[in-house]
């Protein structure tokens, strides 16, 4: 697709296959057009980025039957981040159910979907949602760790990071440890941390940053167990405003994420774990 052309070319040579781009007309009615070179192959592979999914996801569906009508028998989407996948429950009644819904739109175009750390909770794997996988940002963050802190220990906020965080210990050789999280308001939380450190630089991680709330919470107890640096890395960066700004009032020296969502602090490439997994 248009916005993911350089994530479809690096996963096309990592694969050492074709890359051939979508092509996306808009009408004055803001009705869309796709286009793409026929013939397909029998099984296509359609990239897409879908950090602004109300926007991309019918082009992104017009696209997989484009596909199929030009030849291909089989489509697999790669969506290295995949939204809705948080709203996994009815709250408060008259709600719907995002993502269940979307994983029944997806089912419409795709016959598997690849994506990166998707946000889990309540369902056992992504496969309840949609055919596919969700592939582990572990290799890819310990090689990061390895070139630029390999002498730290990796910090996950939260029970829910305790199997990633681990992950990612094991790869890289460092220590971890796991926080507690307590939810003392709507918007506060407190998160605790077993004293002593494993070493006094701390990378925190975690698969989502979106206010940067926990992450700060967090560094600020690192530094009251006697941390002396604490950074962050973060899978999906989806940071809404001033979050930045937030985490670094709290002492995080420097944040890094994986390039599943365009963002300045895109540091870590994961087009080869996807190429892989084709």
């Amino acid at each position: 697709m248009p916005d993911s052309r350089r994530w479809g070319r690096a996963t096309a040579a990592a694969r050492g296959v074709p890359f051939s781009p979508v092509r996306v007309h808009v009408f004055p009615d803001r009705e869309t057009l796709v286009r793409v070179s026929p013939p397909a192959a029998p099984h296509a592979v359609l990239v897409q980025q879908l950090h602004d999914p109300n926007s991309k996801l019918f082009p992104t569906l017009l696209a997989a039957d484009a596909l199929r009508r030009s030849g291909a028998q089989r489509v697999t989407l790669v969506a290295p981040y995949l939204p809705y996948m948080r709203q996994d429950a009815v709250f408060r009644p008259g709600e719907c159910l995002s993502q269940k819904v979307f994983g029944r739109l997806l089912r419409l175009g795709f016959d598997r979907v690849l994506t990166l750390e998707a946000h889990l909770h309540r369902v056992p794997s992504l496969r309840a949602v949609v055919p596919g996988e969700s592939l582990s940002a572990a290799p890819a963050i310990s090689q990061w760790l390895g070139r630029h802190a390999p002498r730290a220990c990796i910090a996950g906020p939260d029970g829910e990071s305790a199997r990633w965080v681990q992950a990612v210990a094991r790869l890289s050789g460092l220590p971890d440890l796991v926080g507690e999280k307590e939810r003392t308001g709507d918007r506060r939380v407190r998160v605790r941390f077993s004293a002593p450190l494993p070493a006094r630089h701390v990378v925190l991680v975690d698969d989502i940053a979106s206010s940067g709330a926990t992450l700060a919470v967090a560094a600020r107890s690192l530094y009251r167990l006697g941390a002396e640096r604490v950074d962050a890395v973060v899978v999906h960066a989806i940071f809404a405003p001033g979050a930045e700004e937030l985490l670094r009032r709290a002492g995080v020296r420097r944040v890094v994420s994986c390039d599943t969502v365009p963002h300045p602090t895109n540091q870590i490439p994961c087009a080869p774990l996807f190429a892989a997994a084709l």
